[in-house]
Formats: C-alpha cells, sequence, structure tokens
C-alpha cells in the first residue's frame, strides 16, 4: 500500500486494502495529537509578528513625536516673526524666513523702478544692412534744467559690440543676434497693422541699466538714419538725431519708509530695516502700513501638532497594552487580546512619557507645567488645548514659553519640556534604545520560533513515515493471513465434501 503526505501531517491516498482497516484516518488521527506542539508554535509565531507590527507603530509614533518635540525646542521658533500689509497691492513685505525684527512701517511710494524702452518705427524695413550693433550699458544724466539736458554716462561693464551679417539683416535675426549677446538689453519683435518693430527693453530694472545704441555698416547707403543707422539712440538727442522710439526711460524706485527718502535699482528694498525686505508693486497716494509682528500662529501649530503625536502615541499603547477581563473571560485565557499587555518595555516607556507631562519645570518664571498654558491631562492619558484663552494668553509672552520648552539643563526640573520629550524619543529609537530593543528581541523570538517549527515539522515527517510503514506492513500481513485462512477454510469444506 503507497501513501502520500502534505503540508503539516500530509495525507494517506489509500485505505488498508488487505486488511480492510482505514489506514488513513488512523494515521490522521494519530498525527493530529503529533502535530498540537507546531500548532501551538505557529500560533506563537503568529502572536509574536503581532507583537512586532505593534511595537513598528509605537516607533514610528514615537519619531513623529521627536520631530514634532525637537520643533517646539527650536529656539528659532520663539524668535520667528510674520508681516502684514495693509495693502498688497502696493506693498508686501518678507521677513526672510521670519528673522526680521518687530516693528511698524508706513511706506509711500514715489516711482517703481523700470527699464529702458525702445522701439523702432515700422518704416524701418523688415529687412536692414550688414554692419555692427554696439550696446553700452549707463546713465542718462540731467543738468536739472527745464527742459533738462541729458547726458549719457557709460556704466562699468563694457560695451558689446554685436556683428551682424549679410545674412542676418532681417528684423528677425537681429533680434536674436542681439539677445544671443547678453548684452543687458532684450530684444523683440512687435507687430501690428502699420508693420513690424524691432522693440529692446532693459534685462534689468534702474537708471543705471539704460542703455546707448551705436552702429556701423558693412556698406555704408550714405543716408544717415536708415538701415542698420535707424538703429543708433541716443536719449540726449533722441528728439532730434534718432529714429528709435523712447517708450520708457530707466528709473530707480524711490520710495519713503518710516519718513526716509529710498531709492532702489529694483523694485525689491532688500534688508531695509532688522531683515526685512519690501516689494513695491505700485505708486500710492496714501501710505501703506507694514507691520512685523511675533509669529504666534507658527507657535500655536508648532504646540498644537505636539499635542496631537504625543495624544496619538498614548492612544495606541493604551489600546496594545489594555487588559479586558471580558475579553479574556470570553476566549478562555487569563489574558486579553491586547498584544503588549504587560510588556515592561513598552509599559516602561508610557511611563516615562507620563512623568515628563506630569513634572513641574522651573525653567520659566510664568510658567511650570503645561496646564499653565492650557494643556491639559485627559482621563485617558492623552492631552488637549483646554484653555484656548491661557493658550493665547502665553502666546504673548514668547520668551517664557521658550524657556519652558527649549532649556537645556542638568536636571529634569530645569530642562524645557520639548528637549525632554526629543530626548527620550531619540533614545527609544536609537540602536540600544528600548524600543529598539524590543522589536530586535521579537525579531529574535520569531527566527527562534521558526527554528523549532522546522525541527518540528521535519519530526513529523519523519513520524508520519513510520507510521505509514508500519501500518503498509501490517496491511500486508494481515493480507497474507486472510488468503491463508481462505484457503484453509476452502480446504476444510473440499475435505467435508469428500467424506
Amino acid at each position: 500500500m503507497t501513501t502520500t503526505t502534505s503540508s503539516t501531517t500530509g495525507s494517506i491516498s489509500s485505505a488498508g486494502i488487505g486488511s480492510g482497516l482505514d489506514v488513513k484516518s488512523i494515521i490522521t488521527s494519530l498525527m493530529a495529537v503529533e502535530s498540537q506542539p507546531l500548532t501551538l508554535l505557529q500560533q506563537k509565531a503568529s502572536s509574536v509578528q503581532t507583537e512586532i507590527s505593534a511595537v513598528g507603530q509605537i516607533q514610528s509614533l514615537t519619531s513623529t513625536l521627536g520631530d514634532k518635540a525637537h520643533a517646539l525646542s527650536s529656539s528659532t521658533l520663539w524668535t520667528q516673526t510674520t508681516s502684514t500689509s495693509a495693502d498688497t497691492t502696493a506693498v508686501t513685505a518678507d521677513t526672510a524666513n521670519g528673522t526680521a525684527a518687530p516693528g511698524d512701517y508706513s511706506v509711500s511710494v514715489q516711482q517703481l523702478a523700470q527699464g529702458q524702452t525702445i522701439t523702432s518705427p515700422a518704416s524701418a524695413g523688415s529687412t536692414l544692412n550688414a554692419g555692427t550693433i554696439s550696446i553700452q550699458l549707463g546713465t542718462y544724466k540731467s543738468d536739472g534744467a527745464t527742459p533738462p539736458t541729458l547726458t549719457f554716462q557709460p556704466g562699468s561693464t563694457a560695451k558689446v559690440d554685436i556683428p551682424i551679417g549679410a545674412g542676418q539683416a532681417s528684423l528677425s535675426a537681429i533680434r536674436d543676434q542681439i539677445n544671443s549677446y547678453k548684452a543687458g538689453v532684450q530684444a523683440s519683435i512687435i507687430t501690428d497693422a502699420n508693420g513690424s518693430r524691432l522693440s529692446l527693453r532693459s534685462t534689468d530694472t534702474g537708471a543705471s541699466n539704460a542703455f546707448q545704441i551705436t552702429t556701423s555698416e558693412t556698406v555704408d547707403d550714405g543716408v544717415a538714419g536708415t538701415g542698420l543707422s535707424a538703429l543708433n539712440f541716443d536719449a540726449s538727442t533722441a528728439a532730434t538725431g534718432s529714429q528709435m522710439l523712447l517708450n520708457q526711460s530707466a528709473v530707480n524706485a524711490k520710495a519713503t519708509v518710516n519718513g526716509i527718502d529710498i531709492e532702489s535699482a529694483s523694485n525689491k528694498l532688500s534688508n531695509i530695516s532688522d531683515g526685512l525686505s519690501l516689494t513695491l508693486l505700485r505708486k500710492t497716494t496714501d501710505p501703506v502700513a507694514v507691520k512685523v509682528s511675533t509669529d504666534t500662529t507658527s507657535m500655536q501649530k508648532a504646540i498644537t501638532d505636539f499635542v496631537s503625536a504625543y495624544s496619538a502615541l498614548q492612544s495606541y499603547i493604551s489600546l496594545q497594552t489594555k487588559y479586558d477581563a471580558g475579553t479574556a473571560v470570553a476566549a478562555g485565557t487569563s489574558r486579553h487580546d491586547s498584544p503588549l499587555q504587560g510588556d515592561p518595555s513598552v509599559v516602561g516607556f508610557q511611563n516615562q512619557l507620563r512623568a515628563i507631562v506630569t513634572t513641574t519645570s522651573t525653567t520659566s518664571s510664568m510658567f511650570a507645567r503645561l496646564s499653565d498654558i492650557g494643556i491639559a491631562v485627559q482621563k485617558d492619558g492623552t492631552l488637549s488645548i483646554a484653555n484656548q484663552n491661557k493658550l493665547t494668553s502665553a502666546l504673548s509672552h514668547p520668551d517664557e514659553l521658550s524657556k519652558l520648552f527649549t532649556t537645556f539643563g542638568t536636571t529634569n526640573e530645569n530642562t524645557g519640556i520639548a528637549q525632554r520629550f526629543a530626548s527620550l524619543a531619540d533614545k527609544a529609537n536609537a540602536t540600544d534604545g528600548s524600543l529598539f530593543s524590543r522589536t530586535a528581541g521579537l525579531k529574535g523570538e520569531l527566527s527562534r520560533n521558526q527554528k523549532q517549527q522546522d525541527d518540528m515539522q521535519t519530526h513529523l515527517d519523519a513520524t508520519q513515515a513510520r507510521l505509514t510503514a508500519q501500518y503498509q506492513a501490517l496491511d500486508t500481513t494481515m493480507s497474507k493471513m486472510n488468503a491463508l485462512s481462505s484457503y484453509v477454510s476452502q480446504q476444510v469444506a473440499l475435505m467435508q465434501k469428500a467424506t
């Protein structure tokens, strides 16, 4: 009789043909008893895996709490500022990542910075002569007379000579050639019903980014103001000696901040006062109020994020360690279903968290505990902002809040609360920390369990093979005995007939 085995106890392919015994049922029943230790090992492995997952989630939540505690313990949080503008269509403010000093500012804008723009007439034609276009950046100085006389003063950058070849004399080719030389002037073509015009504009704003254009033609047509020479421009003689039209002069921004006149080549007034920068967007008729104040919104968010992270961690630990007598009785066990109930590493870590919350701090002269700023411990061990008025009042004293959360000390009492939480979280998740070590221990236990399962399975396979061989032998023996018995019975019957 042949048999086959599979999985834990295997299976028997046929019953006792010779003996009539139900060999399959017999071996299955015997193997079910033999397999009970393996079943217990498998159940234990499942339980350990659940514990590993639970501790892993606690580590993740602890890491989040550590991040929020580190943010809360940052000294820059409590000095951070934010800005507001009474008219953001005219002036916006930037506090350089919250480092500007608090203050109030009155801003008036008399003039925006702009670059120079000139345009050729449509009559300049779509194709010009070959030659050279020279661009010089500089400033047009006025003598102050009425009307003023302008004088061009070249800037510190060298004149840029741009060659225009015979095959580059179209407006589009000249535009591309000018732009490729990056001479501080951007060229474009404007087209309307009257034709196409070459428009030249300063790349940057400010009076010092005005420009002068001179040209030379490879083959002079002998007529001034035609061909490539039509692009000549000097603002001091533009009214009488240039085909190019001045659309916009290069000027600096002019503004008044708290009564002080300010001039800038850019419309962004950078770091004009203790880290504050202003961006000018339009001229104003009335002063615009700009205020730099303590960023209490960011401070409250950091506190709220910390409270949420702490509560999420405490809730999860409580869920994974709680004891439910009703569940235990219903399951017929001495323990409930929570995987970490009684786990010394996790329970000890939870007690450390609670101790920080309840310990009095001496770091601030105004606040000694979290409840002093409106944060309360709930019945389930979580935190909540129970008194917003208290918290709002506390936020008006950022220096004292900073002491409560960020102070480095030598004892628990003189160390900031956020510093203590950050340190505890970092240590618990470190390679020698309680949570990391607990996970490593559980993984080791799971590995040993798997080795025991493998050994047990090997033993079961051998046991089933032995039982199968024994019952095969029994079946063969009984088959022979049955055959002999049948033969003897036949012989006896024949002898009886013969007599």
